[in-house]
């Protein structure tokens, strides 16, 4: 796991449906692993009920004798489908600028594929300090914990999961599979629609306004 320098100021973020709008690429890539394996896949109700586990969502389509190599066939095949589709959510450059004015540093936290995460951010012009996945709800928070992350900006219940998980801010955005009364009752610190409040609100929180 890459070291990440101590600063004042560490926030985390989950990256689908947080930071990127991935659900087109990853429609693509469920489509063409579909074409290539011959089995049928509901694409569409995939990108639903993203946040867990890849391997969780292949065992629904794939017998488990399968699923590992349908994972690996599925990332790689997603580097060809996945990244061209894929848009910044409202928002998203200026709360990692945000946290960056500031002094801060900004770790990017997700259950995807490491390497396939860190071609998301180049592909989409974002920057972060530290890039770790494959990770889910707890895990999550040890590496927020290992992070000295302060504040976790995510979509999902298992993204407060982490956060509680960390005793870190758990700040979510209503642009995921879940509306603001959903996560607020699952236990979210903050909830805002999306990320185009997160400047004023990080601003609040750290008593400048």
């Amino acid at each position: 796991m890459p070291a990440i320098p101590p600063a004042p100021l560490t926030v985390g973020f989950d990256l689908d449906m947080t930071l990127l709008d991935t659900r087109p690429g990853i429609r693509a890539t469920y489509e063409a692993l579909s074409a290539e394996t011959g089995t049928y896949i509901d694409s569409d109700l995939v990108v639903t009920r993203l946040g867990p586990p890849l391997l969780e969502e292949i065992r629904n389509w794939f017998p488990e004798d399968e699923a590992e190599r349908a994972v690996n066939r599925y990332r790689e095949l997603y580097r060809d489908h996945a990244f061209a589709p894929t848009v910044a959510l409202p928002g998203a450059h200026a709360a990692i600028e945000a946290v960056r004015a500031r002094g801060g540093r900004v770790a990017v936290i997700t259950g995807k594929y490491e390497p396939n995460a860190r071609l998301h951010l180049e592909h989409a012009g974002m920057a972060a300090d530290a890039v770790a996945g494959d990770l889910w709800a707890e895990t999550k928070g040890e590496v927020l914990r290992e992070y000295g992350a302060s504040i976790y900006v995510g979509d999902h219940l298992g993204d407060i999961r982490g956060a509680r998980h960390a005793e870190a801010l758990a700040v979510a955005v209503a642009t995921g599979p879940y509306g603001a009364d959903e996560l607020r009752e699952a236990g979210a610190d903050v909830v805002l629609a999306d990320l185009t409040g997160f400047p004023d609100w990080l601003a609040a929180h750290l008593g400048e306004a």
